[in-house]
Order: structure tokens, then C-alpha cells, then sequence
């Protein structure tokens, strides 16, 4: 698609009365594509549908590639846990499954639903800049309360056994395990993604391309959390409240602490980051005694509390499966 003007008798269906001249170059893309594809819920579903695909799937390769070459494993966070080749193909079957089960359904009815609520879709131009930022910023704290309450919830142990049990298959989370779920889990925490973009909306005008320009910043967020990584570069090492892949990896470790998904503040209210603590002062405090014994002594002593956590948590995860108690949060 080029930025040339496109068909007249097309363009006035759904640009009459747009000066296709005033529009920067990107309203220009977005106009060309509606144009193209002709009809404005085909264009939206598949144009959301493309960019998720591309968006998770291209994320995913660098992990991949990084889990490939024996030299990252000083930042990995669970050294001796290197996802397999089989174990990503099983893990990306699954997730291309709830792709096209669950995503694309949603993905495709999403036009209608958020027209209907009164959100922008196809029109132009765009929002200003600062109006998508601070709407962005309103839809990340909006999904990451929803994603607080709803995760530990999936860990009470009716819901946990039928249906979160299947994203912990893995202890040591990697990038394409990100939407590893159950369908009925991807259903729930992705109203979490797709709630505060159509709230909004009940306030104030929203415009599609801002909700799409944030669903890519969280999977970007979601892909490098599960990423089993952590880098002296990591975001979370310069926003001390973000949470970043060691927050969540050690969710997956020790089960029960660390069930927010972009920031840290709701767990250190709630008080569900209680082991996640102990666990980081007992690492600091390894790292200052192994000074005089040096890399080996230190590497034995983080083996050894990752083992400690590893056990807690799969007594932890036991005893939810085996609860009689159903409705209890774990």
C-alpha cells in the first residue's frame, strides 16, 4: 500500500468529507487498508488477528534463539531448566490451538462490540500522541488490577485444577509459554487486556489504533515475563516497580507469591510477595558471603535456593490439587 490517494468512489464510503491530504503518513497506511480490504469489520479483525500473530510469534524467536546458545545462561534465572525443542513445539501446538479457537473469534468480534460501545475504529485521523499515552497508561493499571484479582482467583483450587493448572505446566517459564493456557483462562485474563479500552470508552473517545498500539506493548510485556531471563538491562533494573521476568519466574517456582503481571505494587500491598522477599534477601546475602569463595561457591548456592523454592512450591501446588476445600484461595 502506498501513500497515493486511493479510489474516489471507495474512499468516500468511508472517508467522505477527509482531506486525504492533510493525514501524516501512517493515517495515510491506516486509510489504505480499510480502503483495500473494503469492509470495516474484515479490516479490523484481520488486521488485529496479523499483527497478534506477528507480534507474539516474532517476539518469541530472540528467546528462542537465546535459549539456543549456551553463553546467556549466566543471566538465565533457572540455569539448568533450557526449554527443549520438543518441549517449544508441544508448547507453540497448544498456543496456535487457542490462536484460532479462542483469539480469532474474539479478535473478529471485536469490531462490532467496539463500535458499539462508541470506539473509533476505521476513522481518522488519530488522537494526539499525549492522548494515547495517557489512555495506554490507563489500560496497563486497568489490566494489571484485573489480572491480580482474576489470577489469584485461577488459583482457587476448583478453578486451578480445571483450568490454570495447564500454565504451570512449567516451572521454568520461556517466551512462547506466554499464552501457554487453557482457553477458558485466555478468555478470562483477556478481558483484562480488552476491559479498559471499552470502559473508557463510556468516558471519553477512543480510537482503535490506541488500544492496538497497547496490545502490542503487552505482549511484548507478557513474552519477555515468561522469557526466564534477567538481564543487568532488563526494564526492571531501571523502573524498580516493574515486575520483569524474575518476579514472574518465581511465581511459576514457588506457586503461591508474585500474581501481578506488569507492575509490583499489588503484591507488595496484598502482601503476596512475602517468599518472593525472603527468597531475593537470601540471594544477596549469598552474593556477599561467595565474594571470598567466588563464582563456584555462589553458582552451588543459588542452585541450592532454587531447589529449596522448586519444592515448596510443587508441595504448595500439591496440596491446592489434592484441597477439599474447593473455594478457598490458595
Amino acid at each position: 500500500m502506498n501513500s497515493t490517494a486511493p479510489a474516489p468512489d471507495v474512499y468516500s464510503q468511508l472517508y467522505g468529507g477527509v482531506d486525504y491530504s492533510s493525514l501524516n503518513w501512517f493515517e495515510q497506511q491506516w486509510v489504505a487498508w480499510y480502503v483495500w480490504i473494503g469492509n470495516p469489520v474484515i479490516a479490523t479483525g484481520l488486521l488485529g488477528f496479523l499483527m497478534h500473530e506477528i507480534v507474539y510469534f516474532g517476539r518469541c524467536i530472540p528467546w528462542i534463539i537465546i535459549d539456543a546458545i549456551p553463553y546467556f545462561r549466566k543471566w538465565k534465572l533457572q540455569p539448568s531448566k533450557v526449554p527443549s525443542a520438543e518441549e517449544q513445539w508441544e508448547c507453540t501446538k497448544l498456543v496456535l490451538w487457542a490462536h484460532l479457537t479462542v483469539e480469532l473469534p474474539t479478535i473478529w468480534l471485536f469490531h462490532p462490540i467496539a463500535e458499539f460501545i462508541g470506539m473509533k475504529t476505521y476513522q481518522v485521523p488519530f488522537p494526539t500522541w499525549q492522548t494515547m499515552l495517557w489512555q495506554i497508561a490507563f489500560f496497563m493499571l486497568f489490566e494489571d488490577a484485573f489480572h491480580f484479582v482474576s489470577h489469584r482467583a485461577l488459583h482457587i483450587p476448583i478453578l486451578y485444577k480445571h483450568i490454570h493448572k495447564l500454565h504451570h505446566k512449567y516451572s521454568a517459564p520461556f517466551g512462547l509459554a506466554a499464552e501457554y493456557a487453557h482457553p477458558a483462562e485466555v478468555m478470562i485474563l483477556g478481558f483484562g487486556t480488552l476491559g479498559g479500552s471499552l470502559l473508557l470508552c463510556l468516558f471519553t473517545e477512543v480510537h482503535f489504533v490506541s488500544f492496538w498500539i497497547w496490545v502490542i506493548l503487552k505482549l511484548f510485556q507478557a513474552i519477555d515475563a515468561h522469557s526466564g531471563y534477567d538481564f543487568p538491562w532488563s526494564l526492571q533494573h531501571i523502573l524498580p516497580f516493574w515486575s520483569g521476568a524474575d518476579h514472574h519466574d518465581f511465581h511459576h517456582m514457588a506457586f503461591t507469591n508474585n500474581f501481578a503481571t506488569s507492575f509490583r505494587w499489588w503484591d507488595r500491598i496484598c502482601g503476596t510477595d512475602d517468599k518472593y522477599v525472603a527468597y531475593q534477601r537470601r540471594l544477596t546475602e549469598a552474593k556477599k558471603k561467595a565474594k571470598t569463595g567466588g563464582r563456584e561457591e555462589l553458582l552451588l548456592i543459588e542452585k541450592q535456593l532454587l531447589d529449596d523454592v522448586l519444592a515448596e512450591g510443587f508441595k504448595e501446588e500439591a496440596r491446592v490439587v489434592n484441597s477439599k476445600n474447593s473455594l478457598k484461595i490458595e
